[in-house]
């Protein structure tokens, strides 16, 4: 640890003390001492109150992101490694492990780092400069934890090509941590069979939070007409297709996904009943309009169609009108299988905004169930930005 402080302004600091990890730009008054950035500060109150210990970056404009409330606590790989166990026991208790996502940045205290598990590989994803120093170390620290229940890890890929980096003043990378490996990584869930492309996929490579929203769908596919939205590598339209779909159509607008998604149906044994189509789901669903297409289910699991609280006002344009069209599409009686992974799409102004879409085709929701992400992916209260994740299964009626 440095030798410098962040005193806090009076008035200021409202998120951190009631439970969150972040200290913005703005609600700092002064920084006293050396340091460098990335190297880790002692937080205090306006009155000189120490309220904990975190990593400092006034690159960023969350310039200081918490480790602990801890003013003793020290630092080192004992500290990071029950960081770690901590959050491998707890899934233990939560979740399949064979494939999950073993650290939720904020959620399990280590902030700015994600680390998804697929079968024998780790994906690291690093986002913030101090956290960034320590992912060597925290590599090793996971390696050791399950060495202990005797899983060995072959091989960590390095993810961290995400924009945001550059706000923290850092590059994008991606590439091997230690030995190369094959980075098309099989694995399996709710009974589905994938190649994850941890290298070339989105983010890590396959999206881990879905995977029980993913299985609660199965449960209207059989001998359904499924539309699956948004497919990306082809995940519900495979659990739709496993648990007896008699025919699903999966669209998204990458070729490279699509080809994935394809590979992921001849895997199943599902090419048959599984296609693909690679097109624009907003230029798509009011062509399937027109040409009179009705199908039993209507998944819509777009990608986060906002970002920032500047772009909000957009992001509900789009998400009412695929909800819209999708409504559209359901045979009376059939379901509608839609989600917003966008923080900023707040659960209220999703659900009003569902709501403003099924008023505008006359179309009445019957919700069937809500569900967020996945155990793996814990919400942390206080820490609004560790809750992203909202999905709703709804029965649509037309009016009566």
């Amino acid at each position: 640890m440095s030798n410098a402080y962040v005193t806090l302004k009076k008035g200021e600091g409202r998120a951190l003390k009631a439970g969150g990890m972040w200290i913005f730009d703005n609600e700092i008054d002064t920084v006293m001492g050396s340091f460098e950035n990335g190297d880790i500060v002692l937080v205090k109150d306006f009155d000189g109150y120490i309220l904990g210990q975190g990593f400092i970056n006034t690159k960023s404009k969350i310039t200081v992101r918490m480790l602990t409330r801890k003013k003793d606590a020290v630092i080192d790989r004992d500290f990071i490694l029950q960081r770690v166990a901590n959050a491998w026991e707890y899934r233990k208790k939560v979740t399949d492990t064979s494939s999950c996502r073993l650290i939720f940045g904020e959620a399990d205290f280590l902030p700015g780092i994600v680390v998804d598990k697929f079968g024998d590989v780790l994906v690291v994803e690093s986002l913030a400069l101090g956290i960034d120093r320590l992912k060597e170390m925290i590599v090793d620290c996971i390696r050791e934890v399950l060495d202990k229940d005797h899983i060995e890890i072959r091989g960590v890929y390095e993810r961290s090509d995400a924009k945001v980096r550059l706000n923290e003043g850092m590059e994008r990378v991606k590439g091997f941590i230690g030995q190369p490996f094959d980075t098309r990584v099989p694995i399996e869930e709710n009974g589905v069979r994938y190649i994850v492309d941890v290298e070339n996929g989105q983010k890590t490579g396959f999206f881990l939070d879905q995977k029980y929203n993913r299985l609660a769908v199965q449960k209207l596919c059989a001998g359904a007409s499924v539309l699956d939205c948004f497919t990306h590598t082809g995940s519900f339209a495979l659990n739709a297709g496993v648990a007896g779909a008699s025919h699903v159509l999966g669209v998204d607008a990458s070729a490279l996904a699509v080809e994935q998604a394809r590979e992921n149906a001849d895997l199943n044994g599902l090419s048959d009943r599984v296609e693909f189509m690679c097109a624009d789901v907003f230029e798509l669903l009011p062509k399937l309009e027109k040409e009179n297409k009705m199908f039993d289910v209507v998944i819509l699991d777009p990608p986060a169609f906002t970002k920032s609280r500047n772009s909000v006002k957009n992001a509900v344009k789009g998400y009412r009108e695929i909800n819209l069209r999708g409504m559209k599409l359901v045979r009376p009686g059939g379901f509608l299988v839609t989600c917003s992974c966008s923080h900023f799409m707040t659960y209220e102004l999703f659900t009003k905004t569902i709501h403003q879409a099924a008023a505008n085709v006359h179309k009445r929701l019957r919700q069937v169930e809500f569900r967020t992400q996945a155990p793996d992916h814990p919400i942390l209260w206080s820490a609004d930005e560790s809750y992203y994740l909202k999905f709703y299964i709804f029965q649509v009626c037309d009016e009566y």
